[in-house]
């Protein structure tokens, strides 16, 4: 191998590394506002070491499954994807140039009947090399079209990889709220259990000494089952909402989790002080949902302007130079002799679509038609994110109203328990009316943890319907 042999080949060796090298890193600057991680804003290292907290608290759950749910992975491929469709229409801009080398082993035998003067034989090695260079100079908006289509597209992909996460966000804290709820729901139902087993034993000791019928004793054994039957129920849902927090953080629904009970002196209270109306005007503007639309509907008009230009005519700046070594012959029976040759050009090529067969007129009536039906979508996702805000408001309103309830109801069934075992433990009460307070005491301690988790789940939800859920509304 010579060294002109030796330097195409190295010339070679260079593009194929420039143009790997061009893929390893971001030279056109299209990716550089990707994050880190799946969780965006939200969470700057994805790195959990070991099982899950105990106690398990909520802003590990959602980091933990907003670093973790498929969803989110999603959510950030579609991102990634996007955003390398920036930098190809950005490449647009560039100009193109290709390479190409051949070597080959040539053989060519003519016989020429009667004439063998005039044959020939020739076994040769020729080779040739070519570059070519091709920049797009002007085509009537076509590239800042694709440009501004592929920006708009990109923001619609962050929009919604900000919704997905507002929505796990929100999701993840309702699944953990449950959980919390219904553990409290579990020892409620042991507390039950515990009472109704102590008031089943008391009252067969007053049957066995023969101041209190034996109904009183069947009607506390009655009691005891029910109770029993509320635990193993209560088991069951505890069960099911551990399985379904531990899936929502891509964890085996088997991995024990446990989460702070809820405060029975936990405080609910509206938090928020603007209007249900400024908070629609809000939400309408600056929700994530509505951005992606938007952005979706920009990049249908950018189609649009993309698809037309695409028909009218381009001025591009053509070069190429080639050279090969294919051997020389004076004419037909002579001797072939080693040659070289080059070929090498530069000018200006204007391409004008003629005719298409009206395919033209048709896409740009397709990319109208897309357009429209996006601004469309963009009417209905402000209708449906404003429903959104006044429907959890309005639950956060009740929920709150309830936890209040709530809390003072427990307070009067835990009285009315207490002085109804004084009564029945002086002998001067009756079975009934220790049971009938014993099951009230139950209602209210279970409905006093679901009303807490309830406001809790409600106020997350109410800031993820307006978009504006962050690490701040957990801590």
């Amino acid at each position: 191998m010579n060294a002109r042999h030796t330097t195409r080949i190295a010339l070679l060796a260079g593009l194929i590394a420039f143009s790997g090298l061009a893929h390893a890193f971001d030279v056109l600057r299209a990716e550089q506002d990707i994050f880190a991680t799946p969780a965006g804003p939200m969470v700057a290292s994805c790195q959990f070491a070991g099982a899950p907290g105990r106690p398990l608290r909520l802003a590990e759950a959602v980091e933990r499954a907003l670093c973790s749910n498929p969803k989110t992975r999603a959510a950030w491929a579609a991102v990634k994807a996007q955003a390398a469709g920036v930098g190809v229409a950005r490449a647009a801009y560039l100009p193109t140039v290709s390479a190409t080398w051949q070597g080959v082993r040539e053989s060519s035998v003519t016989d020429i009947e009667n004439h063998p003067l005039l044959g020939s034989d020739m076994v040769s090695n020729v080779q040739s090399a070519s570059v070519n260079a091709n920049w797009i100079l002007f085509d009537f908006g076509g590239r800042e079209a694709g440009l501004k289509n592929a920006n708009a597209l990109l923001e619609a992909a962050q929009a919604m990889q900000d919704a997905t996460l507002q929505n796990l966000f929100a999701s993840i804290a309702k699944d953990y709220y449950s959980y919390q709820a219904a553990s409290g729901a579990l020892d409620a139902a042991k507390d039950v259990e515990q009472m109704t087993r102590e008031s089943m034993t008391a009252a067969q000791a007053r049957v066995d000494r023969g101041i209190a019928p034996v109904s009183d004793a069947l009607q506390a054994q009655t009691q005891h089952e029910q109770a029993v039957f509320s635990l193993t129920k209560a088991e069951s849902d505890a069960q099911i909402a551990q399985g379904t927090l531990a899936s929502d953080m891509n964890l085996d629904p088997g991995v024990p989790l446990d989460v702070p009970p809820v405060a029975e002196g936990a405080v609910a209270r509206k938090t928020f002080s603007a209007s249900v109306e400024q908070m629609i005007r809000d939400v309408q503007e600056k929700h994530p949902s509505v951005r992606s639309a938007l952005a979706q509907y920009e990049a249908s008009l950018a189609k649009v302007s993309q698809t037309r230009a695409q028909g009218l005519p381009g001025i591009s700046l053509i070069a190429k130079y080639s050279r090969n070594s294919a051997p020389q012959s004076l004419g037909l029976g002579e001797a072939t002799y080693p040659a070289r040759g080059h070929d090498a050009f530069i000018g200006v090529q204007v391409s004008v679509p003629l005719f298409e067969g009206f395919s033209r007129h048709y896409q740009i009536d397709q990319a109208k038609a897309q357009a429209e039906r996006q601004r469309v979508a963009l009417d209905d996702t402000k209708r449906q994110v404003a429903l959104d805000v006044w429907t959890s408001y309005q639950k956060l309103t009740g929920a709150t109203k309830n936890a209040e309830n709530s809390a003072n109801l427990l307070a009067i069934a835990r009285r009315a328990w207490e002085a109804s075992r004084h009564r029945y433990d002086a002998g001067v009460g009756n079975i009934l009316e220790l049971l009938n307070t014993q099951a009230a005491l139950a209602n209210a301690k279970q409905r006093c943890a679901q009303a807490i988790a309830d406001w809790d789940n409600a106020r997350v939800d109410l800031v993820s319907k307006m978009g504006t859920l962050g690490r701040e509304d957990i801590e």
